[in-house]
């Protein structure tokens, strides 16, 4: 079960929040909810480091890969055969890897960020009593420290 604190003033809250950093409970049990950004529980458990990067790198990367390969074989199946021009030439395609590479990038980061946020959620309302002005520790119970 986990063990749920409701604190009214920010200093008790963040003294309780300093006492479970001092037990040595791993920040990944500890879930912190306030009313407006505390910058102390930053300082008190560092946070990590954003996962969307790698959902927009894999997104741009594979619009770079799509915007060539639909241009690539749009060009061998139907070839314009003009003055010696090569049927294959990279730098118009590149408008084209460009603009993919932008379209890929921002919806896989979007979906990225909403598959990361667990969003769209109907089951993680939180108790209207604690969606005021109540700070709200959060210690789900785990094995050792």
């Amino acid at each position: 079960m986990e063990r749920r604190m409701v604190f009214r003033e920010r200093e008790e809250f963040l003294s309780a929040l300093r006492d479970l950093a001092h037990e040595g409970i791993s920040p990944d049990r500890i879930r912190v909810e306030t009313p407006f950004h505390v910058h102390e529980v930053d300082e008190i458990f560092p946070a990590k480091p954003p996962k969307v990067k790698f959902f927009a790198l894999s997104g741009a990367a594979g619009g770079t890969i799509a915007g060539f390969a639909f241009t690539i074989l749009t060009s061998l199946s139907w070839p314009l055969i003009v003055g010696g021009k090569p049927i294959i030439s990279v730098p118009p395609f590149l408008i084209i890897a460009f603009a993919l590479t932008i379209l890929f990038g921002a919806l896989s980061t979007f979906f990225g960020f909403l598959f990361l946020s667990r969003l769209p959620s109907v089951f993680g309302f939180v108790p209207e009593e604690e969606s005021g002005n109540a700070f709200v520790i959060i210690v789900d119970p785990g094995e050792g420290r």
